[in-house]
C-alpha cells in the first residue's frame, strides 16, 4: 500500500473518545464520493428510506448517478476499497476495523458530507432545536403514505419478490422471538443495570415440538440473515441498501414469512447482547464474551443511554404488533374471506409496504446496539438524542401502518364472524333433525361447547356446575331477557315447586334452565349486570353462569328458529335433545305441571279435552269463584277501567237478580294493561263495596296472561279458526279488554255470554223489556237472546294487539263478531300504558 494511504489508516484510527477520531485532513477519496459518508443512523430518512440532503439517491437529479446511490456504497469501486472489501485488502490491511465500522467511526468524514451532522452544531441539528427540520419532519410524517419516495421504494422491493410456494407456519418461530424480545430488557438504575421481573414460564411442548421441525429447514437462513444484518450495520451501509439485500435472501418466501425470518435473524444478535448483559456478572465465560462486546461498560452507562433504549424498546414493541397484525390475515379461513372483499384487498396491497418498514425498523435497531458494542458507550452517550429522534420517527411510521391495518383486519374479522353466523344459523336447524345419543351435543351447542368452564349456575346449592347434570334428561329452556317481570317469575317457581313436592318421580322427569339472551348489539353495563344477578340468585332452578357465555350466532339462531323477540319463551327437549315443543310456557301458563312432558302432543291432547267453561278461564286461581260454581250460582265477571261504568253496572245487574230471583255473584278481573290505574280501580270498589274483586295485581295480569297464552297456543298448534269455539270466544274477550268495559256471565261452570260493556249494560237497564220472556224461554235464553240483539245493533268492531316481542304473530286473523278478515295495523304503544298510534300496514 502506498504511503499516502498508509499515513491517511494510521491518523484515523479510532481512540476512546469520539472527538478525537477526526481526519487530520481531508481525503480525496472519501471526499469526492458522497456515498461513504452515509449513516443509516443520522443521514437516512426513516419514511422514504434514503440518504437526507444532497445524499438522498431518491431525490437526485438523473444526471447524479441515480441507479449507482440507489444500490449504495457497494455499488462503487472506490467506495469498495475504502471499506476494505477488495480481495487483496481483507487480509492485512491495517485499516480493516476501521473500514468495518463505516464512516460511523469518523465524525469529520460526516461533516465532509453534511456540515450540519458535526458534533459542534449537533444543537442545531436536533429536532427539539431547529423549527425548520421540525416543519420538514412533521410534513414527512404528514406524508407517510402518500409519499412518491415510497413508490419507487416499493417496486425494488417487489421486484425482489419471486415466491415458489415455500409456505412456512411463522406461529412457532413468533412465539420463540417474542420470548427473547420480552426478555431482552434494561432499566437506568446504575446499581442495577440489568432488570428482568418476567417469571419463567412452562414452555409449551406443541410449540417447542413445530419450532424445532421448522428450524431444522430454516436456521441456515436465519443465520445467514443474521450474519448479513450485523455486517452491514457494520460497514454503515444504509437502511434502504442492507433491506434489499435482506428481501434478496428471502425472496422465494411469502410476505410473513420474510419478515418473521428477518425478527428472528434480529433476535438472534439482540437476545445474545442481552443475555450477556444478564449474566455476565456471575459466569465466567460469559463475561469474557462480554468484554469483547464492550457490555460491561454500556451497563455501567445505561443510565444516559436511558432514552435510547426507551426508544428502542418502543420501536421492537410497534415491530411485533405490526407483525402479529400481518401474520393474522393469514390465518383469516379462505372459506369465509377471499381477496374480493375490500378491506383484504386494501390489507394484501399494504402488507408489503407494512414489511418493508418493520424489515427498516428492525435493521435500525440492530445498528444501535452494533453501534455500542463496535464503537463503545461514549459514542453512544454523543449520538443519544438523534439516535433517539429516529428510532421514534421510525416507530411513528410503523404505528401508521399498524393503525391502517389493524381496521382492515377488524372489518375482515366482521365478515368472517358476520358469514360465519350465517353458516351456523343455516346448520342449526338441522343439528335437531339429526338423531343424538344423549343431549349433550344440543347442549354444548346451546349453552356452551367450552371444556374449561362450569357454564351452569345450580339455584338450588348456589354453586357452579357442568352441563352433564343435565346429561339425558328433559331440559327445559327458559329463554328470556333480563327484564323478566316478577309476575312471570313468581308464577313459574310456584309451578316449578309444585312439581318437585309431588315427589322424586317428578322432579327427576325435567331441569329447568334458565338462558338469558341479552342483545350482542347492546354495550352490557354494571346495571345489567346487578340485574342479571338479583334474578339468577332469585331463581331455584339451574342458569347459564353469565350471558356473555351464550354466543351471539346462538343467539340469532334462537330467534330464528323460536321465534325470540323479548318474551319468555319455554324450549322442550327430550332426553336425546329433540324438540319437543317450540315454547311449551303457554302451556304451563294454561294448565302448569300437567301439562308434563310439556309436548306439542300433549298440548293438542289437553286442548281436545278442555270445553268453554269458566273453570278454563280461572282455573284454581280463586277458590271463592270456584265455590260460586260449585253452588251453580250466576257469576259476572266483569273487567275495564271505568268506575262509572262499574258503578252503573253493578247497581244494574243486581236490581235485575232481586227481580229476576236468581243467586247473583260479580267478580272484578282488572284489565291487562294500565295497572296504576286498575289498582285505583279496585280501591274504589273496595270503598264503595260495589263488588267482589281480585286484591292482587299480580293475580289479574296472570288472568289476562292466561287468556293471551290461550290464543298463542291455538296459534302455534295451527288451530287459530273460526270453527273452533274456544278460539272464537278467547279473541273476543281479548278484543273487549282492549276497547274498554266488558262483561261474562255464567251459571255455575257454563258460560251464557259475553260482550262489550255498552251492551252488557243495556241488557240489566232494559230487564223490563225482555222479563216477560223468563217464564218461558228462563232466564239464561231471555238475558242472552236481547243481548245478542243488542250486540247485532252496536255492530261493534274488535281488535288485537301483538307485541313484535312475543314472536309469532298470525299472517292474518278474522273477526270473531263479523268473521271478516281483519286489517293489519302496526301499534306504537309507550311504556306506560298510554293509547297506542296506529298506522295502517
Amino acid at each position: 500500500m502506498d504511503q499516502t494511504l498508509s499515513n491517511y489508516t494510521t491518523n484515523t484510527l479510532p481512540s476512546s473518545n469520539p472527538d478525537k477520531r477526526l481526519l487530520t485532513g481531508p481525503n480525496p477519496l472519501t471526499a469526492t464520493n458522497p456515498l461513504t459518508g452515509s449513516n443509516p443512523l443520522t443521514n437516512t430518512n426513516p419514511f422514504t428510506g434514503a440518504v437526507s440532503s444532497s445524499m438522498n439517491p431518491l431525490q437526485k437529479q438523473p444526471y447524479q448517478q441515480h441507479q449507482q446511490q440507489l444500490m449504495g456504497p457497494m455499488s462503487n469501486p472506490v467506495a469498495q476499497q475504502l471499506l476494505g472489501m477488495t480481495t487483496n485488502a481483507l487480509p492485512h490491511q491495517p485499516r480493516q476495523q476501521n473500514h468495518l465500522m463505516g464512516p460511523k467511526s469518523n465524525p469529520m468524514l460526516n461533516s465532509m458530507m453534511n456540515p450540519m451532522r458535526t458534533p459542534m452544531h449537533r444543537e442545531m441539528v436536533s429536532p427539539a432545536h431547529n423549527r425548520m427540520m421540525q416543519q420538514q419532519d412533521e410534513s414527512e410524517r404528514n406524508s407517510i403514505f402518500s409519499a412518491s419516495d415510497d413508490n419507487v421504494i416499493m417496486k425494488q422491493v417487489m421486484d425482489t419478490h419471486i415466491p415458489d410456494g415455500t409456505d412456512v407456519d411463522v406461529k412457532p418461530l413468533v412465539h420463540i422471538v417474542e420470548e427473547i424480545l420480552r426478555h431482552a430488557t434494561i432499566t437506568a438504575d446504575p446499581a442495577s443495570p440489568v432488570a428482568h421481573t418476567d417469571v419463567a414460564k412452562p414452555e409449551n411442548k406443541s410449540n417447542q415440538t413445530n419450532a424445532i421441525v421448522m428450524l431444522n429447514s430454516l436456521s441456515h437462513i436465519i443465520d445467514r440473515l443474521a450474519c448479513e444484518m450485523a455486517f452491514k450495520c457494520l460497514t454503515g451501509g444504509d437502511g434502504h441498501t442492507t433491506a434489499l439485500a435482506l428481501f434478496h435472501t428471502v425472496s422465494n418466501f411469502h410476505w410473513d414469512a420474510k419478515l418473521v425470518l428477518t425478527l428472528a435473524a434480529f433476535a438472534l444478535n439482540y437476545g445474545e447482547f442481552w443475555l450477556l448483559a444478564q449474566i455476565y456478572s456471575s459466569n465466567q465465560l460469559a463475561r469474557s464474551m462480554a468484554i469483547l462486546k464492550q457490555v460491561p461498560m454500556i451497563m455501567e452507562h445505561s443510565a444516559p443511554l436511558k432514552p435510547r433504549f426507551d426508544a428502542l424498546n418502543k420501536l421492537i414493541k410497534a415491530i411485533l404488533e405490526l407483525t402479529q397484525c400481518i401474520i393474522h390475515f393469514k390465518e383469516l379461513p379462505s372459506m369465509y374471506i377471499t381477496h374480493e372483499v375490500p378491506a383484504m384487498a386494501r390489507a394484501l396491497n399494504t402488507i408489503p409496504t407494512a414489511v418493508y418498514w418493520n424489515v427498516r425498523g428492525i435493521i435500525a435497531c440492530a445498528s444501535q446496539i452494533t453501534s455500542l458494542t463496535s464503537m463503545g458507550h461514549e459514542y453512544g452517550l454523543s449520538s443519544t438524542e438523534m439516535q433517539s429522534w429516529e428510532l421514534s420517527t421510525l416507530s411513528l411510521k410503523i404505528n401508521h401502518l399498524l393503525e391502517f391495518l389493524k381496521k382492515q383486519l377488524e372489518e375482515c374479522h366482521r365478515v368472517v364472524g358476520d358469514r360465519k353466523e350465517m353458516d351456523f344459523r343455516n346448520s342449526f336447524n338441522q343439528l335437531f333433525d339429526t338423531i343424538h345419543i344423549d343431549n349433550m351435543k344440543i347442549l354444548k351447542t346451546l349453552i356452551s361447547p367450552r371444556e374449561d368452564i362450569l357454564p351452569l349456575y345450580d339455584g338450588n346449592t348456589k354453586q357452579r356446575v357442568s352441563l352433564e347434570v343435565l346429561r339425558r334428561r328433559n331440559v327445559l329452556l327458559l329463554i328470556s331477557g333480563l327484564d323478566m317481570s316478577r309476575d312471570e317469575l313468581s308464577i313459574l317457581e310456584q309451578i316449578y315447586s309444585e312439581s318437585r313436592i309431588q315427589g322424586t318421580r317428578m322432579e327427576a322427569l325435567y331441569e329447568l334452565v334458565w338462558m338469558p339472551i341479552v342483545d350482542p348489539y347492546v354495550e352490557y353495563t354494571e346495571a345489567m349486570e346487578r340485574q342479571f344477578e338479583e334474578m339468577k340468585i332469585q331463581m331455584p332452578w339451574y342458569s347459564v353462569y353469565h350471558p356473555n357465555i351464550i354466543n351471539r350466532a346462538v343467539k340469532k339462531s334462537i330467534g330464528d328458529r323460536w321465534h325470540f323477540r323479548n318474551k319468555p319463551i319455554l324450549v322442550v327437549l327430550d332426553p336425546q335433545g329433540r324438540e319437543l315443543s317450540p315454547n311449551a310456557l303457554h302451556m304451563m301458563w294454561i294448565w302448569g305441571s300437567t301439562a308434563f312432558p310439556f309436548t306439542s302432543a300433549r298440548e293438542e291432547a289437553l286442548w281436545r279435552e278442555e270445553t268453554w267453561r269458566l273453570e278454563l278461564l280461572v282455573s284454581g286461581m280463586d277458590p271463592i269463584i270456584l265455590n260460586w260454581v260449585k253452588e251453580d250460582k250466576y257469576i259476572f265477571l266483569y273487567g275495564g277501567e271505568d268506575i262509572e261504568w262499574i258503578r252503573k253496572f253493578t247497581s244494574n245487574a243486581r236490581a235485575m237478580a232481586t227481580a229476576a230471583r236468581i243467586p247473583l255473584e260479580m267478580a272484578y278481573v282488572g284489565k291487562s294493561k294500565k295497572r296504576e290505574n286498575v289498582r285505583k280501580t279496585i280501591t274504589t270498589i273496595n270503598v264503595e263495596k260495589l263488588s267482589y274483586c281480585w286484591q292482587d295485581t299480580a293475580l289479574i295480569w296472570f288472568f289476562w296472561t292466561r287468556l293471551e297464552s290461550m290464543l298463542f297456543s291455538k296459534i302455534q298448534l295451527k288451530r287459530a279458526d273460526d270453527q273452533d269455539m274456544i278460539m272464537l270466544q278467547i279473541k273476543k274477550l281479548l278484543s273487549y279488554d282492549k276497547d274498554g268495559s266488558w262483561a261474562l256471565l255464567c251459571k255455575g261452570s257454563q258460560i251464557l255470554t259475553n260482550g262489550h260493556g255498552s251492551t252488557m249494560l243495556q241488557t240489566p237497564v232494559d230487564f223490563d223489556l225482555w222479563k216477560e220472556h223468563i217464564p218461558n224461554r228462563g232466564f239464561d235464553s231471555s238475558f242472552k237472546d236481547y243481548h245478542d240483539k243488542l250486540h247485532v245493533a252496536a255492530n261493534n268492531c274488535c281488535r288485537f294487539e301483538f307485541p313484535i316481542a312475543a314472536g309469532r304473530i298470525p299472517e292474518g286473523m278474522r273477526c270473531p263478531e263479523c268473521h271478516r278478515l281483519m286489517e293489519k295495523y302496526i301499534a306504537f304503544l309507550c311504556c306506560h300504558d298510554q293509547t297506542g298510534l296506529l298506522e295502517p300496514y
